[in-house]
């Protein structure tokens, strides 16, 4: 298996994980901006008020995008394990 090889396998798995973090840390960082908005306006500095809507946000979001998840790494799977061949040179 040479560099090049190695390089590209690489890319695509981090290609594909950041696709798949992608949603749910857009909403991790929505609901962060408005939740410390709402904190500075009205000066509550409780730490469960800033963590409890962000751990609920990435939560829904994953269940909304969990089929869409699964198809992507059900391709990605597929894909790597299509050809084997040139992983085991």
């Amino acid at each position: 298996m040479n560099d090049a090889l190695i390089t590209n396998l690489m890319q695509n798995a981090l290609s594909t994980l950041m696709w798949i973090v992608g949603p749910m840390l857009a909403a991790a960082i929505i609901i962060g901006v408005i939740v410390s908005l709402i904190q500075t306006l009205t000066s509550i500095q409780d730490q469960t008020f800033s963590f409890a809507p962000r751990v609920i946000a990435i939560f829904v979001m994953f269940l909304i995008t969990f089929p869409w998840i699964l198809r992507v790494l059900l391709t990605f799977a597929a894909s790597l394990f299509s050809d084997f061949s040139p992983y085991l040179k």
